[in-house]
């Protein structure tokens, strides 16, 4: 990754995220479920999308449930984040590609669904109307997305749905691009928003729990290794709120952050006619999942 040295960003003031309102899908576990925490302890109003919430009862937090491997439920909760008031969205949702090629009961490969499709599904539906109830806010309302940007991570074009060949990391790497790729591609085309791409590099959660397998005794071994040498989910979490209110950013949209909050350049293979390409290609899988896919846009090309 390579360093943007013309961005750099200071704490926001205490009490920036009091009264403010936040969505974060993917917010029942690991490091999403650490930044619903900090910001409910910070005073802010939080909906956290997820499978199992382990919250309950925590001020500030308000749980949907939903299975994010399936575009149907993506679509479905979109009105449940309620857009419109939002000062914050937050896509923290994600795994890691099993070891032999899994399938949604839609037909897409399962990494893909959860870990960027879901994403862009969502972003489809509530991006027009996010934070339009604000008033006169002082800042843009703000969308990060977290994955892993500025790694030049460019995916198989020709088969983001991993039918023609198969190789969990390889795979994975579909989803690392398509969400750098949704960044720019949304930074673009709605000037009124602002989109970050967030990297945390490793850090212990149970993101890899598809990889190595649940419970067993290869992800026991693998977190624990992890763990010695990386952040915790709360660490990093503490680390990275300051920059999600930070002023500095405002007029940055499209700018990717590494696990510390240094400003990183985005993929240079990732040109707006590849991300054109990419972005035709999801809307595809979309629309093969039976979802109602995005509406005709010009991406430029």
């Amino acid at each position: 990754m390579k360093r943007n040295t013309e961005l750099t960003w200071h704490l926001a003031a205490p009490g920036a995220f009091k009264g403010k309102k936040a969505a974060i899908v993917g917010g029942t576990g690991g490091i999403g479920r650490a930044l619903s925490r900090q910001l409910a302890v910070f005073g802010a109003q939080v909906v956290v999308v997820g499978q199992t919430f382990r919250d309950e009862g925590l001020a500030g937090v308000e749980f949907v449930k939903a299975d994010l491997s399936l575009m149907r439920e993506a679509r479905r909760i979109a009105p449940y984040l309620q857009a419109e008031s939002l000062d914050f969205l937050i896509f923290t949702n994600g795994i890691i590609a099993a070891p032999q090629r899994e399938e949604t009961d839609e037909g897409i490969e399962r990494d893909m669904a959860i870990s960027y499709l879901s994403r862009l599904v969502i972003l489809d539906a509530i991006a027009p109307v996010l934070g339009a109830r604000r008033g006169k806010a002082a800042a843009k309302p703000r969308v990060f997305v977290m994955g892993y940007p500025g790694t030049n991570a460019i995916g198989a074009i020709d088969d983001l749905n991993a039918e023609r060949a198969y190789k969990a990391m390889s795979v994975h790497m579909n989803t690392v691009a398509g969400n750098e790729a949704l960044v720019l591609d949304f930074a673009r085309r709605y000037p009124g928003l602002g989109f970050f791409g967030l990297n945390p590099g490793l850090v212990k959660t149970n993101i890899r729990d598809n990889l190595f397998g649940k419970g067993s005794l290869k992800s026991a071994v693998a977190e624990t290794l992890i763990g010695l040498f990386t952040p915790t989910a709360e660490t990093y979490a503490r680390r990275i709120l300051p920059l999600l209110s930070s002023p500095d950013i405002e007029r940055h949209s499209g700018a990717m952050f590494d696990r510390k909050g240094h400003a990183i350049m985005p993929s240079e293979a990732l040109t707006r006619d590849y991300i054109a390409r990419f972005m035709r290609g999801s809307e595809a899988l979309i629309a093969r999942a039976g979802a109602v896919p995005a509406s005709a846009r010009d991406r430029g090309g």
